[in-house]
């Protein structure tokens, strides 16, 4: 049986853990990513008969690899690539929470805007257009309360229709100035074929244009690794 393996990332303090308890229940265990202190939880859970491995990413602000917890949860978005990810935001805090979301629709297309606990926003008066917001970012959204387990149903099946291709998502990403844009296209021409698409080239360039050294190296190895298993031809990046 295919095993679907979920990743969950999102700011600290918006309600993730409790809702990787409220999925998983006993069935977890929790250690060390490899060569890291940052701790590592993986729990599993099924839903309509279907089998699912849920990560628990680090609570972060941002992927930009600043922090050791950065660094892990972006590393497991781009290079283990999760047949989806749960992006978990505090409806209170909507606004703050929508900058790592914006991060993570630039890695992958299979995302699910979870917005946590929608029981204390409407205390305080707070009211969240779920469906504009999905219009607006391309990519399902879903309101629930992990602590009561409310809105659980729909986004398991909303994580169900996903996985099986039958929801088509189209992500929204930033628009940058001419020349930075000007700057993208050309680097994307330049990596054509040579991560044989497995790695989403925009995000690659804009990588490249932040000057993030470290990911580059990781990058091609990773891509090294590839060739090996698929005896694939390098293809070499030439400027």
């Amino acid at each position: 049986m295919r095993i679907n393996r979920i990743a969950l990332a999102g700011n600290p303090n918006t309600g993730k853990s409790t809702l990787f308890n409220t999925l998983t229940g006993l069935k977890q265990h929790t250690g060390n990513w490899p060569g890291k202190t940052v701790i590592h939880a993986e729990g599993s859970f099924e839903h309509n008969g279907e089998q699912y491995v849920l990560v628990d990413l680090p609570g972060t602000y941002s992927l930009f690899s600043n922090s050791a917890d950065e660094e892990v949860a972006r590393d497991y978005i781009i290079f283990d690539q999760p047949d989806a990810t749960i992006v978990v935001l505090d409806a209170t805090s909507l606004e703050r929470n929508l900058n790592l979301a914006l991060q993570v629709l630039e890695m992958t297309n299979n995302v699910i805007i979870c917005i946590n606990l929608i029981d204390e926003a409407e205390k305080k008066g707070i009211r969240i257009d779920d469906k504009k917001l999905a219009r607006e970012l391309g990519v399902p959204v879903v309101k629930i309360s992990a602590r009561n387990k409310k809105g659980i149903q729909q986004l398991l099946d909303t994580l169900s229709q996903l996985v099986k291709g039958q929801i088509v998502t189209t992500p929204y990403r930033m628009t940058y100035s001419k020349e930075i844009e000007e700057a993208i296209t050309k680097i994307e021409s330049k990596l054509e074929g040579y991560f044989d698409e497995k790695y989403p080239s925009r995000w690659v360039a804009l990588r490249l244009l932040d000057g993030d050294e470290e990911l580059i190296l990781k990058l091609q190895h990773h891509n090294k690794q590839h060739e090996v298993r698929t005896n694939g031809v390098p293809v070499s990046v030439k400027s």
